[in-house]
Parts: structure tokens; C-alpha cells; sequence
């Protein structure tokens, strides 16, 4: 009869933090060292090029070890995200010739392509972008929206002649999420998006930038359109327009699109409260 394996004090506490971020790919930091460990040691060790070994080799609580030291972090950090990897980063949280027991460890960074704000994980000489799309059922009742997406450049790039953004970045994207089941198409020419007979049918734009979307949105009902930031826990709605504070404690102000800002405020909570 095999015997179970035993974890160690140290084990234990790396998987209870690694089972906080399953989806990430978890940097343990013990002594000088960030270790990976079992399925992670595997990837860090191919992607990064360094040597992976094994804990416990030949015991019963055997398994994969990669690391490098603390101090070059950011060499190695830049080449997990860009491989694609989510990493979190597990530091210890005390000095260890204090701790009287295990040295307490958290996660202090939690890294991906999308949040990484770190000028070595980031290309500096090149445009570095972001998008998100937040879907959901409770706030207007649309089963399945039709999402049109607009392109960066003029003419949508013209088939990579104005531009390879379209080609690189936004039509990747678009059919990523098309295999997700997303009602999705693009990207579309933004000088001719908002026709008649190409909007009517469209229940969401997605711009690319501010002064893409937004001119067109303005030109059809200024004081009457409403901002709504999408992938909150919480409803928020604000107004269409700036501060105002060359006209501020003049009278002049016109107050409709906070009123209409509240409307749908009031109408989104509704229609959570009903989902």
C-alpha cells in the first residue's frame, strides 16, 4: 500500500495560497529565491530557459522545482507575461529571523498582460493596448446583443495599408471571443459605422478611442446620452459632459443629463432587482 504523501509546513502554505490563484502561475519567494513549483515549474522552466530539478526527489512527496534569484525579477517577469502566463507574485511578509514559526507569505503583484504597469514587462517603443468587454444579462435584457467593433485606423486600416493594428490585435480579439460564443463582428470602418442602415440593427459600438465613439453619441442627443462604466459590482452612471467649471455657480448649467444619468441609474437597478 503506496504511502500518503507528507506535506510539509512549507507546502502547505504554498498551496493554500496557490489555491487562491489557480489560474496564475505562482512566484513563492523562500530565502533569496522565487521557486515555482509542480505544473508552474514546468512552464517557468520552458519558457524562461532555466533548469528545473525536484523537491523531495525519490520521496513520496516528490515533485517539480524552478527558480531563479529574487534580485532578477524583472528579467524574468517580462518573459512570463509576454508568453501570456498570469503570475502572482508571493512575497514574504516578515523578516524571517523574526518569525517564530513558518515566515508569513502573501501575494503582493498579481501581473498579466492587461494590468502590467511595469516599464520592463511593458514595450516602451511600441503602442501597448488594452481592452475589456463586460457581459452581462441584468442590465438591459438583450439575450444576445449584436457587438459591433470599430477599428483604429482610417478605413479600418484598409487591409494593413493604413495601418496592422486591425490585423495584430483587434481581429484576434474579435474572433477569440466569437469561440466564446459572442454575437461579434468587426472591425468595421468608423467613418461609415454609424450610418442608418449599419447602426440600426447594432445594440453595442465599441470605439476605440474617446473622440471615435463619442462625437457621434454627443451629435445625436447631447444632455440625453448617459456614461455608464460596464464590469462593476455596483450600477455607475454619470453625465455626458466635462466639469464645467468656467460656468460653475452661474445659473448656466443645464442639469438634464444628471436627471437622465439618474433615470437609468434607476432603471438598471430595476432590472437587476428583477434578473
Amino acid at each position: 500500500m503506496a504511502k500518503k504523501a507528507k506535506e510539509t509546513p512549507l507546502m502547505k502554505q504554498y498551496n493554500q495560497i496557490k489555491a487562491k490563484y489557480p489560474d496564475a502561475l505562482l512566484l513563492f519567494r523562500v530565502g533569496d529565491f522565487y521557486e515555482t513549483f509542480g505544473a508552474d515549474a514546468v512552464k517557468a522552466a520552458k519558457i524562461l530557459g532555466i533548469i528545473q530539478t525536484k523537491r523531495g526527489a525519490g520521496s513520496t512527496s516528490e515533485t517539480e522545482l524552478a527558480g531563479f534569484p529574487h534580485h532578477s525579477l524583472n528579467t524574468y517577469l517580462p518573459k512570463l507575461v509576454k508568453a501570456g502566463c498570469r503570475v502572482a507574485i508571493c512575497d514574504q511578509l516578515e523578516d524571517p529571523k523574526m518569525a517564530k514559526t513558518i515566515v508569513k507569505r502573501g501575494v503582493t503583484e498579481l501581473v498579466t498582460p492587461g494590468v502590467a504597469l511595469n516599464d520592463d514587462v511593458l514595450e516602451q517603443k511600441k503602442n501597448n493596448y488594452l481592452a475589456a468587454i463586460a457581459q452581462g444579462k441584468k442590465n438591459w435584457g438583450i439575450a444576445d446583443p449584436l457587438i459591433k467593433v470599430l477599428g483604429l485606423n482610417p478605413h479600418a486600416g484598409d487591409g494593413g495599408h493604413i495601418g496592422k493594428e486591425e490585423q495584430e490585435f483587434i481581429s484576434p480579439a474579435i474572433n477569440y471571443l466569437k469561440n466564446k460564443g459572442l454575437n461579434i463582428i468587426g472591425p468595421l470602418s468608423a467613418d461609415t459605422a454609424f450610418v442608418e442602415k449599419n447602426s440600426e440593427k447594432a445594440d453595442v459600438f465599441i470605439a476605440m478611442f474617446h473622440d471615435q465613439g463619442l462625437p457621434v453619441i454627443k451629435a445625436q442627443g447631447f444632455g440625453e446620452t448617459v456614461n455608464i462604466t460596464l464590469g462593476l459590482p455596483f450600477i455607475r452612471t454619470s453625465v455626458d459632459h466635462g466639469t464645467a467649471y468656467d460656468i460653475s455657480g452661474t445659473g448656466a448649467a443645464d442639469e438634464s443629463s444628471l436627471l437622465a444619468a439618474i433615470e437609468v441609474a434607476k432603471t438598471m437597478s430595476k432590472k437587476r432587482n428583477n434578473a
